[in-house]
């Protein structure tokens, strides 16, 4: 047993709701429920007692040399407010870095939406995108509390494209023609998502961070991220999903759902559906390039292989995309010819 986890029993022994000789209380060894691409990891308690049936709950270990838990607890207690299902905090100690929340179960989205029928996934994905519309609609104040996703930031992310995937993971480089073609794209990208209606944004709204629930689906997870940003971010996260890819014309359902849901709560217009596939997909290309490097530095950085094989789909949403926009052409040359195919030579190994 490490002195860590030592740490962590000590503290659960010291929570009533875990531990109580008056109602008969007490709690299992905690087992690992999930862990993620930062350095928390998460554990479930089974609690029983004399007066109630069996509950689980969750615990986050965030060391706090390495993560800082108050956005956690600040966007979990804003998300409930929205009426968003997402884990509630029950106790914590910020010095420690353990946190005590409510269990919205194991189902992830993505273990569900691989083997369901259309009828199944197209229900998992009203559900996500109504939800999605809630927390813009609903988050509006609360929105003005958090970072702003600026061009800084949308620059930096971008970055890691170049910086890891294309230099750490494939020892290459860009030529001077090139670093020029990808400033441009850099400056049209950020352009492009400053333009849009800046709204409350997740930040990580996929099939791994949705848990399909019995009531108020979808729980949702990994929202410390959180950020005043554009409108369709969080939206192309979810309908182009690093981790499970639909055909584009199901896609584009989804996203015309989701366009007319924002027309009815005034988020965009009616007239403005042209506008805003090409927000969207622009959108997405940036979010594409950040999550392939991003995949490529936890590989190299914090050794966690398991997202390589996830970086061909990132990729392959860039060409597919970028395809459709001239402005784009030099990205999809560089994506296709020098990145494409040596990623898919490692992945393969």
């Amino acid at each position: 047993m490490t002195e860590r986890f030592q740490l962590l029993l000590d503290w659960l022994a010291r929570q009533p709701l875990l531990l109580n000789e008056a109602t008969d209380t007490s709690f299992s060894t905690p087992v690992p429920a999930s862990s993620d691409a930062s350095f928390r990891r998460y554990f479930r308690v089974t609690v029983t007692s004399g007066i109630a049936d069996p509950t689980s709950y969750i615990i986050m270990d965030a060391p706090v040399e390495h993560e800082d838990s108050r956005p956690f607890i600040t966007v979990s207690e804003q998300l409930i407010e929205m009426g968003l299902q997402v884990p509630k905090v029950l106790a914590h100690d910020l010095d420690l870095g353990f946190l005590l929340l409510t269990d919205l179960g194991n189902i992830t989205y993505l273990s569900v939406l691989e083997e369901a029928t259309e009828s199944k996934a197209d229900q998992l994905y009203q559900d996500a995108l109504s939800a999605l519309v809630r927390l813009q609609t609903n988050g509006q104040s609360a929105a003005e509390q958090l970072p702003v996703y600026d061009r800084a930031l949308l620059e930096t992310e971008m970055n890691l494209f170049p910086d890891w995937l294309i230099g750490t993971h494939l020892q290459g480089s860009i030529g001077k023609l090139e670093r020029q073609n990808w400033l441009s794209v850099q400056t049209l990208l950020q352009r492009s998502a400053m333009a849009q209606p800046q709204v409350y944004v997740h930040r990580d709204y996929h099939s791994r961070n949705l848990m399909v629930t019995e009531q108020d689906n979808p729980g949702v997870l990994d929202f410390q991220d959180a950020v005043k940003g554009a409108l369709t971010y969080d939206a192309v996260s979810l309908l182009r999903d690093c981790y499970i890819a639909w055909p584009a014309e199901q896609v584009k359902e989804w996203q015309r759902s989701y366009f007319l849901q924002l027309c009815s709560v005034n988020l965009t217009a009616k007239d403005e559906w042209q506008g805003f596939q090409k927000s969207m997909d622009w959108m997405g290309i940036q979010r594409h390039l950040k999550a392939a490097g991003i995949f490529a530095r936890l590989n190299h950085r914090d050794g966690k292989d398991g997202y390589l094989n996830d970086i061909p789909q990132t990729l392959d949403y860039i060409v597919e995309v970028g395809s459709q926009y001239s402005e784009m052409t030099d990205l999809v040359r560089l994506v296709e010819d020098k990145v494409l195919p040596h990623t898919l030579i490692l992945s393969s190994r």
